[in-house]
């Protein structure tokens, strides 16, 4: 059974006007402003707060709290949002390669939703940080699909995809998955060594994102760069808790957590 969601209130959030129904119009006009008006960020871990996947918290964190979060509270959200409008949707996990060799094998410690509708297999992912996909993509191998920002592609070898997107005439893996259907327990599992373990990444330093129409937002530790389409980055350090918050309100349209322990955090990073 689909957990009860504000279906009005998450699309007063991300700034959708109108009706919206299990098609691919509206699909597309959700997954774009998603990215746009949640961030991707990492405070509740690096605070050492607990991160919540039951229905209730997602809504509250990233809805009603003016938050965001990392890919199974962005993906699980909008899989309860996208199963309340009658879509056909289920979760699916993936072995992140970003950045990484391509034969390297880590964990599945990503997230992301297939959609059967009309009788099509897509492709959907508001939860990837610095290059989370800002369109839907058909589940169709070595086709370069156009999304508001990168091309993407699929690749595919013995039931294994990967999702590769082309950055500066470059086409870069992003994760690896198969089509195995992933459940809450799975996500719970990985969900808590993500947000516990102090080897973590997401507990050892600040990370954040948010695509624009016309860029992306990065923000690692104190490092904040500006990915123009069409242009150079801009990078920018910064160097003071000041400066941080305020390009976390800024840049990254979040509303600060009240928490003692976020400026000394900010303050060390």
């Amino acid at each position: 059974m689909t957990p009860a969601i504000d279906v009005n209130a998450y699309l007063a959030r991300i700034g959708h006007a109108g009706a919206v129904r299990p098609t691919l119009e509206t699909l597309r006009e959700l997954v774009p402003l998603h990215a746009r008006a949640i961030p991707f960020e990492n405070l509740n871990p690096l605070l050492g707060l607990p991160v919540l996947l039951d229905a209730a918290s997602l809504e509250r964190k990233l809805v009603h709290e003016g938050r965001g979060g990392y890919c199974f509270e962005h993906n699980l959200l909008l899989k309860h949002v996208l199963e309340a409008i009658g879509f056909d949707v289920h979760g699916l996990a993936a072995r992140v390669l970003w950045n990484q060799p391509e034969d390297a094998l880590t964990a599945r410690g990503h997230m992301l939703l297939r959609v059967n509708l009309e009788g099509q297999t897509l492709l959907v992912d508001v939860g990837f940080g610095g290059m989370t996909l800002t369109g839907v993509l058909r589940l169709e191998p070595g086709l370069e699909q156009a999304t508001p920002h990168e091309p993407f592609r699929l690749l595919e070898s013995g039931g294994d995809f990967r999702m590769q997107a082309r950055v500066r005439g470059e086409w870069k893996t992003l994760y690896r998955f198969d089509l195995q259907e992933q459940f809450q327990p799975d996500y719970e599992v990985t969900n808590y060594y993500l947000s516990t373990h102090p080897r973590s990444h997401f507990r050892t330093g600040l990370v954040a994102a948010r695509a624009e129409a016309d860029r992306r937002y990065a923000l690692r530790n104190s490092q904040l760069t500006i990915h123009l389409l069409g242009g150079p980055s801009e990078v920018r350090v910064l160097t003071s808790a000041a400066e941080l918050r305020e390009s976390l309100e800024r840049d990254f349209l979040l509303k600060l957590p009240e928490d003692p322990q976020l400026e000394l955090a900010l303050a060390r990073l």
